[in-house]
């Protein structure tokens, strides 16, 4: 069982009864064709969150105190295809308990499992991918399973956007929507896009984030970075749009490839988790919420004794 609690929050606060918000991590490595880590991006996100402000000035918020549950790690790494089960199996179940799933990976093919739980959870689910690489590939070294493939499927079966991209093979022309492909060189020129892109969505998203959709002046630890990326407050307006105007369900932010030289891209990825959430629940009544969950508490813990003065 998990014994430490998400940016080392106390006890109150990351109980799975009474979460609002469950994070998976996955730490896996199994497809990557290039620098190997990614399965130790979890541990340096979860590590770089513990050093982590928990007041968001932006929203006024702390948005942890809406609790959330850190659960098991996912494991499973006997084949891409057994992991990619594992994924939508954990993912499913926690969506079912009506909680608000985040992923960490792990490299990106775990977010076929993911795209897939959501998928038969949310109709007309709209996945948004920032990404430097298409990653539409129908197979890849033998796998449907590869992160190159890792929203092939969501091509077929979901409402797909895809922004940041700036890398990928002509085969996957053949299946990219370029009408909704935000490619990184028009972007650079476009100042439209954030509308655009917002306009093609439907009422439920669900955000897949591959790290090297950042430009790797401020991401370099990743296993393919691309120049040309985006940068951190252009992406936090987009992602803010999104969430203000969307009812986004889920996300899952992969291909952190940690390294012993350079903290800060650890820290870039724990402060976009938190932001994120931060602008999931930036107008959910904290006070509200956390009394009630204060109460499940004491009606589960009868024999305990609680100073009614305590702050929760």
């Amino acid at each position: 069982m998990q014994t430490k609690t998400y940016a080392g929050i106390g006890e109150e606060f990351s109980k799975l009864e009474t979460s609002k918000i469950v994070l998976i991590p996955v730490p896996y490595d199994g497809t990557s064709t290039w620098q190997k880590g990614a399965d130790k991006g979890p541990e340096a996100f979860l590590n770089a969150s513990e050093n982590m402000e928990l007041y968001d000035i932006e929203t006024e918020t702390e948005v942890y105190r809406q609790g959330v549950y850190l659960a098991d790690p996912v494991t499973e790494n006997s084949s891409p295809e057994a992991m990619v089960d594992a994924v939508h199996k954990e993912t499913k179940k926690y969506i079912k308990k009506n909680k608000f799933v985040t992923i960490f990976g792990g490299e990106h093919s775990i977010s076929i499992g993911t795209i897939r739980a959501f998928n038969e959870m949310y109709p007309s689910l709209t996945v948004l991918q920032l990404d430097a690489h298409a990653d539409l590939r129908k197979e890849y070294e033998g796998s449907t399973c590869n992160h190159a493939c890792a929203v092939y499927e969501a091509s077929q079966t979901t409402n797909l956007i895809q922004v940041g991209i700036r890398s990928m093979d002509v085969i996957e022309t053949t299946v990219m929507d370029k009408d909704k492909t935000y490619f990184a060189h028009e972007m650079a020129l476009d100042d439209t896009w954030m509308d655009s892109a917002v306009d093609q969505m439907t009422e439920n998203v669900f955000i897949t984030i591959d790290l090297d959709a950042f430009d790797p002046s401020i991401m370099p630890s990743t296993g393919t970075p691309e120049p040309g990326g985006l940068l951190w407050y252009e992406t936090l307006e987009f992602l803010k749009q999104v969430f203000a105007e969307k009812n986004v369900v889920g996300f899952d932010i992969v291909e952190l490839c940690p390294n012993k030289i350079d903290k800060s891209s650890d820290f870039l990825a724990a402060k976009l988790y938190y932001k994120m959430l931060s602008y999931k629940f930036e107008n959910d009544d904290v006070e509200a919420d956390y009394d009630n969950a204060y109460e499940n508490v004491k009606q589960k813990n009868n024999s305990a004794k609680y100073n009614e003065d305590d702050e929760y």
